[in-house]
């Protein structure tokens, strides 16, 4: 049984833990709004250019001569799995999230005889794919030295990503993510993000610009357009994971918070119980010692 010294170190330990851990979620809690309004600001944009980029690429016929951002290699041997984490803990299992979900595809890949490759973003989650995947990591992109990750590193990553395209390292890119819900809901999210995707005009099928005329043509359009949407992709997952990074850390430092709170009232209990039995077996031999006078 611990002495009453040692209870007393334990709960002057659990309440600095607890001022930390509140300190934590109110800097996380400040940070989520503007995190939050960022991911939702580019939404729209993001939204808008898959529309444009679904109607320009209803109207050519992949050819040779098509923009290999969107007609591909010819192959789907290698795939390229891109996943974004961020560089600081105490966030629950917000890295942890994105990570399982890249393995579990990783699997599914080499269960069809797929090539699997990683692009590592963040530092977090780099030790459990590097483990699994000694030398299956062919770049990565350090985000630890910029205060927040913006559309300038979206851009770099981009530049990475399409010169790895060239050079014959993949054949397929898919990015994972998490994209932000709320403050309690954050979800893992997989995209392929090259070749890039056409993307549905709407939930109907139907284009709804039908008398749109591009000039140039629309390959030559998309071809300019194509490395700005990776852009887009890369710069909206950077944002919905910093959104997502705040949510996850608030709400887990919210439970360990409560959870410290329960434990102080649980070791100031057992330490009042240790006092007590102290005091009355004191008490005991004082009467016994009397009662021997």
């Amino acid at each position: 049984m611990a002495s009453l010294k040692e209870l007393k170190g334990r709960i002057n330990s659990v309440k600095s833990t607890q001022k930390i851990t509140k300190a934590k979620q109110m800097v996380a809690a400040a940070k989520l709004r503007k995190a939050q309004t960022a991911a939702e600001a580019a939404r729209p944009y993001a939204s808008r250019l898959s529309q444009v980029m679904g109607s320009l690429a209803s109207r050519i016929v992949i050819s040779e001569n098509s923009p290999k951002l969107l007609a591909g290699t010819g192959k789907n041997a290698v795939h390229l799995l891109v996943v974004a984490n961020s560089d600081r803990g105490l966030c629950g299992a917000f890295n942890a999230n994105i990570v399982k979900a890249a393995r579990l595809k990783a699997k599914a890949l080499e269960a069809e005889g797929k090539q699997v490759v990683f692009y590592l973003i963040g530092r977090k989650g780099r030790a459990v794919i590097r483990r699994e995947y000694p030398n299956g990591i062919i770049g990565g992109f350090d985000t630890s030295t910029v205060r927040e990750a913006g559309y300038a590193e979206a851009d770099a990553i981009v530049a990475e990503l399409v010169a790895l395209y060239e050079a014959g390292k993949f054949d397929v890119a898919h990015l994972f993510f998490s994209k932000f819900r709320s403050a309690l809901l954050q979800e893992p999210t997989e995209q392929q993000i090259i070749p890039v995707p056409a993307p549905k005009a709407d939930a109907a099928g139907k284009s709804g610009d039908a008398v749109v005329e591009y000039e140039p043509e629309e390959e030559e359009i998309l071809g300019q357009l194509l490395p700005r949407y990776l852009k887009t992709q890369i710069f909206g997952a950077l944002l919905e994971n910093a959104a997502s990074e705040q949510g996850a850390s608030m709400t887990a430092m919210d439970n360990a918070t409560r959870n410290a709170g329960e434990l102080i009232n649980k070791l100031t209990i057992q330490y009042n119980r240790s006092r007590q039995a102290a005091i009355t077996t004191e008490l005991i031999e004082i009467i016994a010692g009397a009662e021997a006078l």
